[in-house]
């Protein structure tokens, strides 16, 4: 298994708004497009600081119990979820939590500009993620943390998956 970064949820939030600055002087999106669910949070932030419409896509990579070392197959939901309007997806900028390996990004931007509903409207895409693996072959336009190694980063929310409903009742009580 590979090493483990832990990040506390102050440390996250100080790492999306190191990102939201990045942004900020280097780029004008139209629209926060979201890859989830590594984003959710990272997006829900970065459209309060920037007063951004959200859309979202769903993909499925990472998936079974203790194979936190792989990737499964990519699968894309059918459609974006956003109340932004089609002239709103000019220029976007295409959010996910880290690059690991890039196939995630590099896949969510060829399924982007295929988007039927709103290929026409897009004129550019760019790119943004809290980290950067060493191994990775993707080079994100904003990243403020780029690893000089490729360890299993544990998020501030992600204990809720070892955690069953039951758990969190008899914790609550």
């Amino acid at each position: 298994m590979a090493e483990k970064l832990i990040i506390s949820f102050e440390e996250y939030t100080n790492i999306v708004e190191k990102l939201a600055i990045e942004i900020h002087k280097n780029y004008k999106p139209t629209v926060l497009v979201g890859i989830m669910r590594g984003a959710a949070p990272i997006i829900d932030i970065l459209s309060r600081i920037l007063k951004l419409p959200i859309a979202y896509i769903v993909i499925q990579s990472y998936s079974g119990k203790g194979i936190e070392d792989q990737q499964g197959q990519l699968v894309f939901a059918r459609e974006i979820s956003s109340l932004a309007q089609d002239k709103d997806f000019s220029k976007v900028l295409l959010i996910d939590d880290l690059s690991d390996t890039g196939l995630t990004l590099n896949k969510s931007i060829e399924w982007l500009k295929n988007y039927e509903p709103i290929k026409k409207f897009i004129k550019d895409v760019k790119t943004a993620c809290l980290w950067k693996k060493k191994s990775s072959t993707f080079e994100p336009d904003f990243c403020p943390i780029r690893l000089n190694s490729d360890p299993w980063i544990v998020q501030p929310t992600e204990h809720y998956e070892e955690l069953s409903i039951e758990e969190i009742i008899k914790k609550n009580k």
